[in-house]
């Protein structure tokens, strides 16, 4: 499904930060220094081609805020990676790892590419080359790239490497959601999903909803939207719906995990499972289920497709997957929404885990990851409910007065340098 016509996120970022900074009352000069992002670096990427000749891509390193520590944030590998589209994701990468108590302030970088069309090589050159072009401005006490759209632990491995060579010693620290052989956590790769999953069982529970036997659609069957089908089952809801770029297909008796896993892999796209039948990605948004999971890209659901919409819980699993004027339908319709600064928390959470281990050299057990995950999750996820904000708006506005209100609180008591 493509994205649907709005203003550009950067400009709706802002939009919402003025909501929620009058509402708290904050400062001028500390909303002003929220509206802006400390350091955006735009680099040029010239990479040699498996044909010999040589392309040069575009790509952006944005960090919105330092004052509650280094900045975090993912790498995306995509056609519609633009500044502003990075300046909106780094302030909201600062507002979820304030809400998750982080000690991060936020990040995202990208590169303008169709990753699709490129070799392994080619994808490897570009990135080492893109990370010797940002050096200056990441490392393990300034700014820690991770996966993110279209990118892998192998390339954070190449990232690490790239760096550490210029380093003249490992820096396993620089980067996270790489290998285990090189200092990557067990638990990472699932994060993400087994997040948005328990975030959707608190959900349930405190709406007095059955979990066991819950249905779910997921829009997005990628790295997230595969994973979190896996564990919804195993925890007994049914998934009934996924979609892809190819389309979205849908069966009321359930969409066994394992079976549509192996088509994907085999074909690429969920197209064509059997026994399922097709439908659109607009259907898939609209349709009866418990659970809709927005697992795809930003701007998904406007306040139109919000008017149709049949879902109890509305799971925000990707960045800004819902336009604002969407906001009022959902209060309206009594649709609770997950926000996505708390329900895609779990990848950025567990790379902070691997953060410590890595400074440390001391590595945690899958189960250890998996419980600090659930708790902290459930930590905050306890604390947005009991905002006034929650009761009085929901749990969107909720979720960001405290996250705001927390990078505020670090950047009055650090002041204003010089």
């Amino acid at each position: 499904m493509t994205s649907l016509p709005t203003p550009s996120l950067w400009t709706e970022s802002l939009d919402y930060l003025g909501e929620v900074a009058r509402h708290l009352k904050l400062p001028d000069g500390i909303h002003e220094k929220l509206r802006h992002c400390r350091r955006s670096l735009v680099v040029s990427i010239p990479t040699r081609m498996d044909d010999g000749s040589v392309k040069v891509f575009q790509g952006y390193r944005v960090q919105h805020n330092t004052d509650r520590g280094p900045t975090k944030g993912g790498l995306r590998y995509h056609p519609n990676v633009s500044l502003n589209q990075m300046k909106a994701m780094a302030m909201l990468m600062s507002w979820k790892c304030a809400l998750m108590n982080l000690p991060f302030g936020g990040a995202k970088g990208g590169v303008v590419c169709d990753p699709n069309v490129l070799s392994p090589g080619e994808i490897e050159r570009m990135t080492r080359r893109y990370t010797s072009e940002i050096s200056l401005i990441i490392g393990p006490e300034k700014d820690i790239p991770a996966p993110d759209l279209n990118t892998t632990p192998q390339i954070m491995g190449w990232m690490m490497d790239t760096y550490s060579m210029n380093a003249g010693y490992s820096v396993p620290g620089v980067v996270t959601g790489k290998p285990i052989e090189i200092g990557g956590t067990a638990g990472r790769r699932e994060a993400p999903a087994r997040g948005v999953v328990h975030c959707v069982q608190l959900a349930l529970e405190n709406l007095g909803l059955p979990v066991p036997g819950a249905t779910v659609a997921i829009q997005g069957y990628g790295y997230v939207g595969r994973h979190a089908h896996e564990e919804f089952e195993n925890r007994g809801l049914k998934v009934i719906a996924v979609s892809d770029t190819s389309g979205a297909i849908h069966s009321e008796k359930g969409l066994p995990y394992k079976a549509l896993a192996r088509h994907k892999a085999e074909q690429r796209h969920v197209k064509g499972f059997t026994p399922a039948q097709a439908m659109t990605g607009e259907e898939l948004l609209t349709l009866k289920a418990d659970i809709l999971v927005l697992a795809a890209e930003e701007n998904q659901i406007d306040a139109a497709v919000a008017a149709r919409m049949n879902c109890k819980v509305l799971a925000e699993a990707a960045s800004a997957p819902t336009h604002r004027n969407a906001d009022p339908v959902l209060r309206q319709k009594k649709i609770f929404v997950i926000p996505d600064i708390l329900c895609s928390a779990g990848g950025v959470t567990v790379s902070y885990f691997e953060w410590v281990q890595d400074i440390q050299s001391f590595f945690w057990s899958e189960n250890q990851i998996h419980e600090n995950l659930r708790n902290a999750l459930s930590r905050a996820f306890q604390t947005v409910i009991a905002r006034e904000e929650c009761r009085t708006a929901d749990m969107r506005f909720a979720a960001h007065a405290l996250a705001v209100q927390k990078v505020a609180e670090a950047i009055r008591i650090r002041g204003i340098y010089p």
